[in-house]
C-alpha cells in the first residue's frame, strides 16, 4: 500500500486535529472539567496538531524524529490513565489529590470507551501512522 506511506503523514495530523477538537468539545462544550491527567495528555496532543499540520504543508518527513517521542508519551500517559480508571488496585494510587478526580469517568460509552481510551487510541494512531511513512517510497 503505498499510498499509506506517502499520505501517512497526514492522517497523523487529521487524527490530532480530531483529538484536539474532541477534547476542546468535551471541557467547553459538554462542561466536562479535565483532571490533572488529561491536561497532561493534551500536552502532548496540541502541539502534535501544530507540528504535524507544518511538516504537511512543508512535506516535512523529518517530524518522525519528533513527532514519535511526543505520541508515544502521550500515550503511555493515556494508558496510565485509562488504568487508573478500569483497574481497582491502580485507580488507589494517589496521584490526583486536589481538584476533579482522575478516576472519574465522564462518558463510557459500551463499558469501556473513556476520555482517556479516545485519547489513547488517538496516540496509537498516530504513532502508527507516522511509524509507517517514516520513508516514502518514489
Amino acid at each position: 500500500m503505498p499510498w499509506v506511506r506517502t499520505y501517512s503523514h497526514y492522517g497523523a495530523w487529521v487524527v490530532a486535529l480530531a483529538a484536539l477538537a474532541g477534547s476542546l468539545y468535551f471541557s467547553e462544550v459538554a462542561g466536562f472539567v479535565p483532571c490533572k491527567w488529561c491536561w497532561i495528555q493534551r500536552i502532548f496532543m496540541y502541539p502534535l496538531a501544530l507540528l504535524l499540520g507544518i511538516a504537511c504543508y512543508r512535506e516535512d518527513r523529518s517530524i518522525v524524529l519528533y513527532a514519535i517521542p511526543l505520541s508515544t508519551a502521550g500515550g503511555l500517559v493515556s494508558l496510565f490513565h485509562y488504568l487508573k480508571q478500569k483497574v481497582p488496585w491502580v485507580g488507589q494510587i494517589s496521584v490526583c489529590t486536589e481538584g476533579v478526580p482522575c478516576t472519574g469517568e465522564y462518558i463510557n460509552w459500551l463499558g469501556f470507551i473513556t476520555i482517556p481510551f479516545l485519547a489513547l487510541t488517538a496516540f496509537v494512531m498516530i504513532t502508527t501512522l507516522l511509524w509507517m511513512g517514516r520513508k516514502r517510497t518514489e
